[in-house]
């Protein structure tokens, strides 16, 4: 039997099982407050904008309550003040089942919403070693029915959502209450519920990231510039893309594509006109701001700040470069990676839950003061106590290695 056989098999639900309500009005909002205050527990997904939009804002966060319904919270409305900070002290207090947390708790962290507790499906599937964790695979392994995902891509930033987006919304959240009690009991059996429960609380702690540097160098493309001036000029376009996206709130790439803004730096334009004659400058706003992005090739002409080609690393050398350059690390790092690997397989997690790579290249490279103390080493880099029982041991004995390992590196 084929794999599309089999998935021919699969019955697919079609809509959802509980009620749905639409929140769109205070009368609405302070209905939803009421139901929401004898709940405990509620399951929650967010759907954004990506792509369409600019940044990662929620448009529509659904909230299913066991037994009581499927409520979807149109965030576009200005609610009454007093009932929005009602729903964010009911939403606060309740544990929260989700899929995918660390996807969307930035975007409902941005309405206040902070959950006390997390049970989280895609993670716990990870934690069990699952090797697909989506939240349609695993409704079809452990549910026995499979998710329609025709609407993952829209814009629903659109108003009024059409009734085929909001019963897809709603499904994504029918489905978490049973999940839930598949994976939990799933857990028990593998005696990884103490390493889950570890996991969820740490998801529950707002982390705070460093704003990225030079964030204009994630340009596609931008790999074939070489020349320091015509760098220069990338970034003032970006810079301009940047501003306007965020006045217009669309996202950049619907302006004018990164590859349209190297292309057109790569072309060496010498006046508007030829900017404007570039087919391979397109994009929506590449015409109709064509003296926004005039102005910024000009700036980025003339400017005698001009861009490094090269970022100078604060951190450790590339890994990459240390068979020839750090040997010693390098022996060390194919010694962790192969220990890692083994001890994955031991306990059915992947390598990137048990340590992340960045903490194990670092250890490789300058190991002295994981030695010293190595759980407090890693505790200070936020690895969870689970973790560090279980890798310590692994990393103690790569970094003591001084001969490479025989088996073929893996990767970490």
């Amino acid at each position: 039997m084929t794999d599309d056989e089999t998935k021919a098999e699969i019955p697919q639900l079609l809509s959802p099982r509980l009620p749905v309500f639409l929140v769109d009005t205070n009368a609405e909002l302070e209905n939803f407050i009421e139901v929401l205050s004898k709940a405990d527990v509620l399951a929650i997904d967010a759907e954004r904008a990506s792509g369409f939009r600019y940044g990662q804002k929620a448009y529509l966060i659904q909230v299913a309550l066991e037994d009581a319904g499927i409520y979807l919270l149109d965030t576009v409305p200005n609610y009454d003040e007093i009932l929005a900070n009602n729903l964010r002290t009911q939403i606060n207090s309740k544990t929260w089942i989700i899929h995918a947390a660390s996807q969307d708790i930035p975007c409902l962290s941005e309405y206040g919403f902070h959950p006390v507790r997390i049970l989280d499906t895609e993670l716990a599937g990870r934690l069990l070693g699952y090797p697909k964790v989506s939240l349609g695979v695993l409704c079809e392994q452990l549910l026995g029915f499979s998710l329609a995902k025709e609407h993952s891509a829209v814009d629903w930033s659109e108003r009024p959502l059409p009734q085929a987006w909001l019963n897809y919304a709603a499904l994504d959240v029918d489905v978490l209450f049973e999940l839930w009690s598949q994976v939990d009991l799933a857990l028990g059996k593998a005696n990884k519920k103490e390493i889950a429960e570890e996991e969820f609380e740490f998801l529950t702690k707002p982390l705070a990231k460093e704003p990225k540097i030079d964030r204009w160098r994630s340009v596609t493309g931008i790999h074939e510039i070489k020349d320091q001036r015509q760098l220069t000029i990338v970034r003032a376009l970006w810079q301009a893309r940047e501003e306007l996206a965020r006045e217009k709130d669309v996202s950049p790439g619907r302006l004018v594509p990164d590859q349209s803004l190297v292309a057109a730096v790569k072309a060496s334009p010498r006046s508007k006109s030829e900017l404007a004659s570039l087919r391979s400058f397109s994009g929506r706003a590449s015409r109709t701001y064509l003296d926004l992005w005039w102005a910024a090739y000009e700036k980025g002409n003339q400017t005698h700040d001009l861009a490094e080609l090269r970022v100078k690393s604060t951190g450790i050398p590339n890994h990459r470069n240390w068979p020839s350059k750090s040997p010693e690390a390098n022996i060390r790092l194919q010694w962790a990676k192969r220990l890692l690997k083994g001890l994955s397989e031991k306990l059915e997690i992947p390598v990137e839950n048990l340590i992340t790579p960045e903490i194990v290249r670092t250890i490789c490279f300058s190991p002295e003061e994981f030695e010293l103390n190595p759980s407090q080493y890693l505790k200070s880099r936020l690895v969870r106590n689970w973790q560090i029982d279980e890798v310590v041991p692994v990393l103690l004995e790569a970094v003591s290695k001084s001969d490479l390992p025989p088996a073929e590196e893996t990767t970490v």
